[in-house]
């Protein structure tokens, strides 16, 4: 008993930095959206299904200028998530992503896909195939990495020439469902 007032104390001063914490991030956010906004990228992002505004200006924001790559491919490089191959002489090992770019970008693309694989029936089939093939079955983390290199991909196109998302161009197994 004779400790819980200053237990109260810290427990009130890490319930003023938690409400803190929180308005900065709802600041960040609004910010990044403006900028968004401002160059007109808002509507053409989000039209992929699962990719909220804040999400796609995080991506946007450790990518730069999109248009300076010269292809989708060259974006998914810039992170790090193109397929490295792990071969000497004789020896095969396992392929894994390179890692040789941004890790910000890699995390921001990988925290995207996240929420995008659960609304976007694109992803969603590209998920169930890649884990459940029977030859050269990848895991979730495997699978979530493809996918997360699929969405940069994605990002670059309708960012570079302006266009919506497309899931027939995206290559969509499963028909997107119809509003209502």
């Amino acid at each position: 008993m004779a400790q819980r007032p200053g237990a109260l104390e810290r427990a009130h001063w890490v319930l003023a930095d938690w409400r803190s914490a929180k308005s900065r991030l709802a600041q960040l956010e609004s910010r990044m959206v403006a900028v968004l906004d401002e160059l007109g990228l808002t509507e053409l992002v989000t039209s992929i299904p699962g990719v909220s505004a804040v999400g796609a200006a995080a991506i946007l924001a450790e990518t730069g200028d999109p248009t300076r790559f010269d292809s989708p491919r060259t974006l998914v490089k810039h992170a790090g998530l193109c397929p490295r191959d792990n071969a000497s002489g004789t020896f095969n090992g396992r392929s894994r992503i390179s890692r040789r770019g941004r890790p910000r970008l890699r995390l921001a693309a990988w925290r995207a896909t996240w929420g995008a694989l659960h609304h976007n029936p694109v992803m969603a089939a590209r998920y169930r195939y890649l884990t459940t093939r029977s030859r050269n079955k990848l895991t979730d983390g495997q699978a979530r990495a493809a996918l997360a290199a699929s969405l940069l991909r994605w990002i670059h196109v309708v960012v570079t020439r302006k266009v919506r998302w497309d899931a027939t161009i995206a290559g969509a197994t499963a028909e997107l469902p119809t509003a209502a």
